[in-house]
């Protein structure tokens, strides 16, 4: 007689483990603790031998006699087709213990010690950071095979949420490029990164923030009254940067044994400009002056600017820019709006040619031609514009 629902939820345990049948092999086995399982007896040949077996199918009543009859009936189904459903379970549960290992985190580091040689060392550490920020603390753990369009939309939200629209993008292309090294491997089938492209915020491309010559005056006057209370270093690292028009990278991370006072250049290493080439800038009077002061707050250490808190590390990135919102010029001004700065104003104040300026800013010539054959460095020429902007912001002062 089958069993019912009624009967294996009332059913009492004795003294001796008890079987309820339900037909085909299946029964319910009744534990004196009360513990009720699933079984299925069946026959299978063995090496030309038949051999009588047992397949554990769930424990009752987290499995219920439905799910148990259907479980039943995909191992009669395996039987008749030559398998073995034990075999075939334990198949399962090694392929499932061999997923659940191979986190997203796991396949993560692998695809990074794979591209980590084809990066320079800055961005490369930028990435690791990023992923351990970002992305790891939300699915790191997860099997690679679970990541699904809904969690990583969902992860990726998160830093939408911070108003940070264009890094949820660049966050998104990672995470696309870790899943599809995955898929290369082996261990997913498809990348799932790839439907939830145009759920993203569109990102509007904006310049940096700069100010127009004219408006420089104020800021130098703002920059020495000095109301913002900002460190001698933090005015120092402004004052520099506004001078030498480099990148706030390049200038948070100087160090002194790149700094030449005598020749009054200094020489940036290929390994921390954005294009991987060595960088000349020549230093005008002024900017050895904001040097000299700068070496006696710094003391003995290798960095020009090193971070008041950490002086082993440099100054944070944010420094500059938390300066000038300090001083009311929050996204009126960046670190990177120097650089636009000097470009319209030295063009349009002193006379100089573009692409004179252009060298000045490190910029490399879009076209492949000019960048094969026009090797100009104009670097007496650059000499003479880096003191004329000096003097220049010393007379609208």
């Amino acid at each position: 007689m089958k069993l019912t629902d009624l009967k294996c939820k009332t059913v009492k345990p004795e003294k001796k483990a008890r079987k309820l049948f339900d037909g085909g092999g299946m029964y319910l086995e009744i534990m004196p603790t009360g513990a009720k399982y699933w079984r299925l007896k069946y026959r299978f040949k063995v090496s030309g031998k038949v051999k009588e077996k047992r397949l554990a199918l769930g424990v009752y009543p987290a499995i219920s006699l439905k799910d148990a009859r259907l479980k039943r009936d995909e191992a009669k189904r395996q039987i008749a087709s030559g398998k073995d459903p034990l075999l075939e379970k334990k198949r399962r549960l090694m392929l499932a213990e061999q997923n659940n290992a191979i986190t997203f985190k796991a396949v993560a580091l692998d695809w990074y010690n794979n591209r980590q040689n084809m990066w320079k060392p800055r961005y490369a550490v930028e990435v690791m950071k990023r992923l351990e920020d970002d992305i790891f603390p939300y699915i790191g753990e997860y099997p690679i095979t679970d990541i699904d369009p809904p969690l990583l939309l969902q992860v990726i939200r998160q830093i939408e949420k911070r108003g940070a629209y264009d890094l949820a993008k660049r966050q998104l292309q990672k995470c696309g490029e870790i899943l599809r090294f995955a898929v290369a491997e082996g261990k997913l089938k498809s990348d799932p990164s790839r439907d939830i492209r145009d759920a993203l915020k569109p990102v509007k491309q904006t310049h940096f923030a700069a100010l127009d010559v004219k408006e420089l005056p104020e800021f130098l006057c703002a920059l020495e009254r000095n109301d913002a209370r900002l460190y001698e270093s933090t005015r120092n690292a402004l004052k520099l940067i506004m001078l030498t028009f480099v990148r706030t990278s390049e200038l948070i991370n100087a160090r002194w044994d790149e700094i030449d006072i005598e020749n009054q250049e200094w020489t940036i290493p290929a390994e921390r400009m954005k294009m991987g080439k060595e960088h000349i800038v020549p230093l005008s009077k002024q900017a050895i002056s904001i040097l000299e002061k700068q070496c006696e707050l710094s003391g003995n250490r290798e960095l020009v600017f090193p971070s008041s808190i950490k002086p082993k590390k440099s100054m944070s990135n944010n420094t500059i820019l938390g300066a000038l919102k300090r001083m009311g010029y929050k996204g009126r001004m960046t670190g990177h709006g120097f650089r636009a700065l000097a470009m319209s104003s030295i063009k349009q104040e002193l006379g100089y040619r573009h692409e004179v300026i252009d060298r000045q800013l490190a910029h490399v010539p879009k076209s492949k031609i000019d960048r094969a054959y026009d090797r100009a460095m104009f670097l007496d020429e650059r000499k003479v514009m880096m003191q004329e902007w000096a003097d220049y912001i010393d007379t609208i002062a």
